[in-house]
Formats: C-alpha cells, sequence, structure tokens
C-alpha cells in the first residue's frame, strides 16, 4: 500500500489524482507500457516534456513506489526505470482514457494509437487490458534478468 501523508481528503479519488491527477504522469506510465525505460526514452515520447519535469515526475512517482529502477548493467550511469505493482495496476485507467479519446474527441489518432485499436478492437475490454498487463510483465521480468 502506498503511504500518503497531507492528503487535503479522505476520499480515494482526490487523493489517488493528487498524485497521478498532473497532465504528464498517466502519460508517462502509457509509456511504460509501450517500453520506455530510460530517461531519454520518456524524452523521445512525441508530447516532448521538459528535462526538469520528467525529472520530478520520476522522483515522484518513485517516492509514490509507482516505479523503482535499477542501474543499467553495461553503464551505471544510466538508470533503467520500471513499473511496481502499483504502477502495473494503473493499466485500466491507460486503457479507458484511450477509449474515451478515440470515443469522444475530434483528433487525429497517431499510428500507435490506431494500431492498437486494429489489434485489439474484436476483444473484451478485460481481455484487452490482461494481455497488455501481462505483456508488460513478461518483459519487465526478462528485462530485470538481463
Amino acid at each position: 500500500m502506498i503511504k500518503v501523508e497531507n492528503k487535503r481528503s479522505s476520499c480515494p479519488v482526490s487523493t489517488s489524482l493528487e498524485i497521478i491527477g498532473d497532465s504528464w504522469t498517466l502519460v508517462l506510465i502509457r509509456n511504460f507500457f509501450l517500453g520506455s525505460v530510460t530517461f531519454a526514452d520518456f524524452k523521445k515520447a512525441p508530447e516532448n516534456i521538459a528535462t526538469n519535469i520528467l525529472s520530478d515526475r520520476l522522483k515522484k512517482l518513485m517516492k509514490y513506489k509507482i516505479i523503482e529502477y535499477r542501474l543499467h548493467p553495461k553503464n551505471k550511469k544510466i538508470k533503467q526505470y520500471y513499473l511496481t505493482e502499483a504502477g502495473i495496476n494503473l493499466y485500466p485507467l491507460i486503457y479507458d482514457l484511450l477509449i474515451w479519446g478515440k470515443n469522444n474527441l475530434d483528433m487525429e489518432i497517431g499510428p500507435v494509437g490506431n494500431d492498437f485499436y486494429k489489434r485489439n478492437k474484436n476483444k473484451k475490454r478485460e481481455d484487452t487490458i490482461k494481455d497488455s498487463i501481462d505483456s508488460y510483465k513478461e518483459f519487465k521480468n526478462s528485462f530485470l534478468v538481463n
């Protein structure tokens, strides 16, 4: 369980949003599921997050034990970040935001989003979420072994 101090209310929605409710945190969580591991990987995302904001969000996610890191086996200067179980448990939010955006926003969806929709259009929500989480866990486990 995540320990939260100085929360503004006893509402779990309000307190959760104190941790993940800014405009960058869930984008970073999404990027973990797209294979981002290093600071440089997160910087390459199309949203173009500023370096100082990225550093701040990664520190915040570590503080709340949503992510952890290890040092790259061949270059100890590089941190390789990965989601904890608490971070992985945010995936249903990411999925629901993807679907909400597709159904409600008048915008052109990029190739990664389109590919996701095509691969999963005939699957149930629960199956898509399970497959995505299982895929991330498999990636994480193989990544942590090396």
